[in-house]
């Protein structure tokens, strides 16, 4: 059994009593609806995963368009009656893959060292997004709503899916003029455990107006190399360089037209074609656009600015089930449409994947009661045009 700290206890009972009483809490699937104070963007978040629903921001011609993907079924973020592609939540404790479901503290290569823990396997042999039961799952208690802006918070009790340690984790949503929308994550640990937390959200700056793939989505980001992996996508230590290969977006080019050139390296695993890939960027700056994408058929540009070192892409490879399609939402020409392959774009800005187990790329994921986690991103929309 594990202990706090009396500091930690202190600060766990505060954020007890700042947490609105359960008679005050949304329903976990009632939407809130936030808008920036110059009315240029809309968006409904849920406590449930502490998930985003829907985003609007205005086209080139001035029509707002719903560009993040999702179910109109609110219910259907927990059932799976749909499938369970972490459609718009806070994942975590632990973001992404964790070779073998094992890390040590402190890290060891692939958990070699004494100290082991497990945690569960949901992805083969390995563990994605925290294992079934991972932040995506829980019910966020909603601690603070204004017109523009609402917090959700988490407790995550010490042993919970295997991990050391009590984390408290808040979430802050807040539209802003012109177009942004801010994301600031903060967690603290009453014990030393691995933390890397991310939003996991679908992107189709088109809402499926104009075409059903991404040949007009056009991405640009300076990263010189990308994390190396198998065939699982589990890291194997090692960075691979952009340079000659269809991972260079250091220069901008169309997303779609790009994925043909995956098939034969296999980037995002065995079989796969398409991008799913977690990128390095070359500097780290919280000023600048970090990330940018826009569609030059509805004129929609989102840039990225945050203070996390690396980018996992995902082209939605795989997205379509023929026995179980997950039918578009209405405002993206649903439901007699469904979301396919290649057709959308996940955008996690985050840590180095699984340094956990790779004590080579140089990355501290671990925290603790001296040490809080911190992640923040800006997403800027702004329209382009012709």
């Amino acid at each position: 059994m594990a202990f706090l700290n009396p500091s930690y206890a202190l600060y766990f009972i505060l954020i007890s009593l700042l947490i609105l009483p359960s008679s005050a809490q949304n329903n976990a699937f009632t939407p809130i609806h936030l808008v920036a104070p110059d009315g240029s963007a809309r968006a409904a978040f849920i406590p449930f995963g502490a998930t985003t629903t829907n985003f609007w921001v205005k086209d080139k011609n001035g029509v707002f368009r719903d560009i993040i993907l999702g179910f109109d079924n609110h219910t259907l973020y927990q059932s799976d009656a749909d499938g369970h592609p972490y459609f718009g939540p806070i994942v975590g404790r632990y973001a992404n893959r964790i070779r073998n479901g094992t890390f040590t503290i402190p890290i060891s290569k692939n958990a070699s060292g004494p100290n082991k823990f497990f945690v569960p396997r949901n992805e083969g042999n390995n563990t994605l997004h925290g294992g079934f039961d991972g932040f995506d799952r829980r019910v966020w208690k909603t601690s603070k709503v204004s017109s523009n802006s609402v917090t959700f918070t988490l407790i995550d009790p010490a042993g919970t899916q295997g991990f050391p340690g009590t984390v408290v984790t808040t979430v802050a949503y807040s539209l802003q003029r012109k177009s942004t929308w801010k994301i600031s994550i903060h967690a603290s640990a009453s014990a030393k455990t691995p933390i890397m937390l991310s939003g996991h959200h679908y992107w189709n700056l088109e809402a499926y107006q104009e075409s059903q793939d991404l040949d007009s989505h056009f991405a640009q980001f300076q990263a010189s190399k990308f994390v190396a992996t198998d065939g699982h996508l589990i890291p194997n230590g090692q960075l691979t360089k952009v340079a000659g290969t269809p991972m260079d977006f250091r220069k901008a080019k169309s997303i779609g037209t790009s994925i043909p050139e995956t098939a034969e390296a296999q980037f995002c695993g065995t079989g796969c074609v398409g991008f799913d890939n977690c990128w390095l960027f070359d500097t780290v700056d919280d000023k600048k656009a970090a990330f940018s994408m826009w569609s030059v058929k509805s004129g929609i540009r989102l840039d990225i600015l945050t203070n996390q070192p690396a980018l996992q892409v995902y082209t939605c490879n795989g997205i379509f089930n023929a026995s179980l399609p997950i039918p578009r939402k209405t405002t993206q020409g649903g439901p007699g449409s469904v979301y396919t392959d290649h057709s959308c774009v996940v955008i996690e800005s985050e840590s180095v994947i699984d340094a956990i187990n790779n004590p080579e790329f140089g990355v501290d994921q671990i925290f603790g009661p001296n040490r809080a986690y911190d992640w923040e991103a800006s997403y800027v929309f702004s329209t382009m045009h012709n």
